[in-house]
């Protein structure tokens, strides 16, 4: 599948907002376009919104960072004794307001969040544009692309930090934290903006951010406030997707699949629109470079580094017969290096002992034995199957809602992977039954722990992990953010920190 190569242009008013310290901004860059000269063409305006798609692949958040703390922290993954140090304190929640993958995880947001101000800051000059250059739709949808990736950074920090600085413009001077259910009220107002202007599936490049996405993303904001009837009307508006084939579950996790029918918002990567910004400290959350391929692969391949393994308590919790497992695990028997090699037992060693399963989703070794360093398969933030379980939990839990609907939702998902479904109409029964469905559906996709957080059940899952309710919901806000903005505190840091 060809992939969107985020082609970046370099401009003056695109700023980072870490903190209110100017000395790391690059404020006159004589060499870049400034924004009074900009935003005469249609490149220009799409550059512009590209460049805020491009802290996603930072190695802050997607391009390695992202995938670690959160499987870690739900404990679908565990560390290897191999497993770096700034890694290890998401496994037993000892992390802190130092630890780096916080700090650019923190950075790699506002840095997008910033990048979709410029756009917006600048939405008059956009409209100005004669229809013969651009027209209101695309312009509409441009903006509408804005709108939507500020939602989603926003909704990246809601989730870790809670409370948060507010930035609806451009600016270098650092803000106070903001309640969060502010934060949740911008998030809702872009992406109403963007279900509205967005052009649809059938018209949008693949890899852009398109009408259903917005519907679906603002179902799941929604959810998370427990605004059920609503999110519901969001999800309804979800059309035109369904689940890939039974037999067909791994089409979600190749790179030669990417962009299905299940699939309704990736985050691209392709390492053969460059890498050398990989491993460069502008990798970690600038997105100003080339950083075309996540280390997803190299990091969790059980050949490669396997800095971690899927735990007991995940892999226990398949049903027998269901066929996600294969398509989610590698264990000995397993067929890899397109059918001609087999997995054995010693090739899950690590120095604790042999592990009893490896990662297979999106793992490169279905095509190739050597994973290298460099990964092009596309991360699926929203795939139909969680609308789906979405409004079963909708259904289940709004006033007036119908088990039976929700049972059918549940069931749709089921039958993909071959399971009979017999829950008991109560919520209770439904209710036990999205929880089962949410963890091996979606395992090894950062779902889990946000899962059980909202749930309120995180504390008995995570009952002897080092999981502390009250404090290891949230993470600290970054030591960098707390000693460089006086509206930011140490002593305004999260509960525990």
């Amino acid at each position: 599948m060809k992939k969107i190569k985020y082609i970046l242009i370099v401009l003056s008013g695109v700023l980072s907002i870490t903190s209110c310290d100017t000395n790391e901004l690059e404020l006159n860059n004589p060499n870049a376009l400034s924004p009074e000269t900009f935003f005469k063409t249609e490149a220009q305006v799409q550059s512009a919104v590209n460049a805020s798609y491009a802290n996603l692949q930072t190695r802050g958040l997607y391009g390695r960072n992202l995938f670690f703390a959160m499987d870690l922290m739900g404990h679908d993954a565990l560390g290897n004794p191999q497993l770096e140090g700034n890694k290890k304190p998401f496994q037993d929640f000892s992390f802190n307001g130092g630890n780096d993958i916080i700090q650019y995880y923190w950075e790699s947001c506002y840095m997008g969040i910033s990048r979709a101000n410029f756009v917006l800051d600048n939405e008059q000059k956009i409209n100005a544009l004669p229809a013969s250059i651009l027209s209101q739709e695309k312009k509409n949808k441009y903006l509408g692309e804005a709108h939507f990736l500020r939602a989603y950074y926003y909704f990246l920090l809601v989730r870790r930090f809670g409370d948060l600085p507010i930035y609806k413009t451009g600016t270098i001077v650092g803000n106070a934290r903001s309640p969060k259910a502010e934060v949740y009220a911008l998030i809702e107002e872009d992406l109403v903006f963007a279900s509205q202007n967005l052009l649809p599936k059938g018209s949008e490049s693949a890899g852009r951010a398109n009408k259903e996405a917005a519907y679906a993303q603002l179902g799941k904001v929604l959810l998370y406030q427990k605004k059920y009837t609503e999110a519901l009307v969001a999800l309804n508006n979800v059309t035109g997707y369904s689940l890939e084939d039974k037999g067909n579950f791994y089409n979600n996790f190749m790179e030669e699949t990417e962009h299905g029918k299940e699939s309704i918002f990736e985050i691209e990567f392709d390492e053969k629109n460059g890498t050398g910004d990989q491993w460069g400290a502008v990798g970690d959350s600038g997105g100003t470079g080339f950083e075309e391929s996540t280390l997803r692969g190299q990091e969790y391949g059980n050949l490669s580094w396997y800095n971690v393994y899927p735990s007991d308590d995940l892999l226990d919790s398949y049903e027998a017969g269901d066929n996600r497992f294969g398509d989610t695990f590698y264990v000995p028997g397993s067929s890899y290096l397109k059918g001609t090699k087999v997995m054995v037992a010693s090739n899950f060693t690590t120095s604790a002992g042999i592990r009893r399963a490896g990662w297979k989703k999106y793992q490169n070794y279905y095509n190739r034995e050597d994973e290298a360093t460099r990964s092009s398969i596309n991360f699926k933030v929203m795939r139909y199957a969680d609308v789906l379980l979405m409004k079963a939990e909708c259904e289940n839990q709004r006033d007036g809602g119908s088990q039976t609907a929700a049972i059918e939702y549940i069931k749709e998902v089921r039958d993909r992977a071959n399971l009979t479904t017999n829950i008991a109409p109560t919520k209770e029964a439904v209710f036990a039954a999205i929880v089962h469905e949410r963890q091996v559906e979606f395992a090894g996709e950062q779902s889990r722990f946000d899962d059980i957080i909202r749930w309120g059940i995180a504390n008995t899952v995570l009952q002897g992990t080092g999981f502390t309710a009250g404090k290891s919901e949230l993470w600290p806000i970054p030591n960098r953010e707390t000693s460089s903005n006086p509206k930011i505190k140490p002593s305004d840091n999260n509960p525990g920190y």
